[in-house]
């Protein structure tokens, strides 16, 4: 009887068609198999060494740095801009908490702080997420809430969320867990109706349902691509205990609540009028998790979202310098957009004066600058461009036409 040749155990090559053949205790291995086991070895070793030193890499900053940095793109708001770096700055020290003090024995746990920030529209709200996503070295994601429903309904399920978050660290899981999102429009899911569950509300206090284990720590199911989960489809399992959420909305008519309690047409002779006047210019500055309650987010919701601040409306300087200051300035970028052109863009201060006021008078904050820099210089962007002409001065004789030719002149405030 002929006797088994020799051959390896994982190609099945024979002892002629190898050059060397390793001898185990049940099997044999040859040098091609080997070399190809080390490939796949330092392969592995070398994904799973990119996954611990993710891209993003903690380099703390301070809050005062913090709001330097968002003094460059946003005028004003200083108390927001404190609440958010404060935010920041301590969300960067649980994350180097978690990883040092608690290996370490202390039991004190830093309970992370979510904010959520009140302001009329055009305030500033979105500029101050997009401004700190773009210094921070942590993943950092903006979501609008309007798309969401409860989960079984139309729309994408709370859990799209993170998906968000995912995408922008390339579905690193353990970057994305230490991430900052971004819930802009969260005045969109306020409850419908002053009672609670009457009727299904599945676009507004389902939403908030679905939100409270997100916000604050639970793993979540994740779907990859965003939208509706369904069975076939392979989830990933991220924990929200270290991911910050900063929620913001403009709560459209919530000044009428807090007028309500804090009392602004107090009669007698013993009152304070100028106070009460300076009360009535900013109520938001007054707004607490009362007056969010009242206006429809449910109180489970706002328990897990401690830090309540507000935008203040902007006046004529605030206008006035976000025309001209900050480094994304509008005079700036339409500078730059003339001189793509080889034409110089001067405009004269009167001109920055009327936009101003006419800003003020429609109360769209500063998105209203730009709809009216854009109904000013329309005809010159249309019509400079195939002129030879290397400068253009604007002046007020020339807004003013512009202006009341545009369909702006017709807007009227109540």
């Amino acid at each position: 009887m002929a006797k088994n040749p020799l051959h390896c155990s994982f190609c099945g090559r024979s002892r002629d068609e190898v050059k060397i053949l390793i001898a185990g205790q049940e099997g044999h291995i040859c040098e091609n198999c080997v070399e190809h086991a080390r490939e796949i070895i330092e392969q592995e070793l070398t994904v799973k060494d990119d996954r611990s030193s993710s891209s993003f890499k903690l380099t703390v900053k301070k809050p005062i740095e913090i709001k330097k940095f968002l003094d460059e793109y946003a005028i004003g708001q200083d108390e927001a801009k404190k609440v958010l770096a404060v935010a920041v700055y301590n969300h960067y020290k649980r994350l180097q908490q978690k990883v040092s003090d608690l290996n370490n024995g202390n039991e004190v746990e830093i309970e992370k702080s979510n904010i959520i920030m009140v302001g009329e529209t055009g305030t500033g709200k979105t500029l101050l997420a997009k401004s700190i996503a773009r210094m921070l070295n942590v993943p950092f994601a903006i979501v609008d809430a309007t798309v969401f429903t409860e989960a079984g309904y139309v729309g994408e399920d709370v859990e799209s969320i993170l998906t968000r978050l995912l995408q922008v660290c390339n579905y690193d899981v353990t970057s994305a867990e230490r991430g900052i999102v971004y819930i802009d429009e969260i005045d969109k899911i306020a409850r419908k109706g002053d009672n609670p569950s009457i009727t299904r509300d599945v676009s507004g206090e389902g939403v908030q349902q679905g939100m409270l284990k997100l916000l604050e720590g639970t793993d979540v199911l994740v779907p990859p691509q965003g939208g509706r989960k369904h069975p076939e489809q392979k989830l990933i399992k991220i924990n929200t205990q270290n991911i910050l959420f900063i929620c913001g909305g403009a709560f459209d008519g919530i000044d009428k609540i807090i007028a309500r309690r804090v009392q602004t047409n107090t009669i007698g002779f013993n009152v304070d009028k100028e106070l009460q006047d300076n009360m009535k210019k900013n109520l938001l500055s007054y707004v607490n998790a009362t007056d969010l309650k009242t206006f429809g987010l449910i109180p489970e919701l706002l328990g897990r979202l401690p830090v309540v601040t507000h935008l203040d409306p902007l006046d004529a300087v605030t206008l006035r310098a976000i025309l001209t200051e900050p480094k994304n300035a509008l005079i700036k970028q339409y500078s730059k957009l003339f001189e793509l052109e080889g034409i110089e863009l001067s405009i004269e201060n009167d001109v920055l004066d009327f936009m101003v006021e006419k800003a003020m008078e429609f109360k769209l904050g500063a998105r209203g600058l730009r709809s009216i820099c854009e109904g000013i210089l329309t005809d010159a962007m249309y019509e400079l461009p195939s002129s030879n002409e290397t400068q253009f001065v604007l002046d007020l004789e020339y807004a003013k036409r512009k202006f009341d030719k545009s369909k702006l002149s017709l807007l009227k405030v109540a």
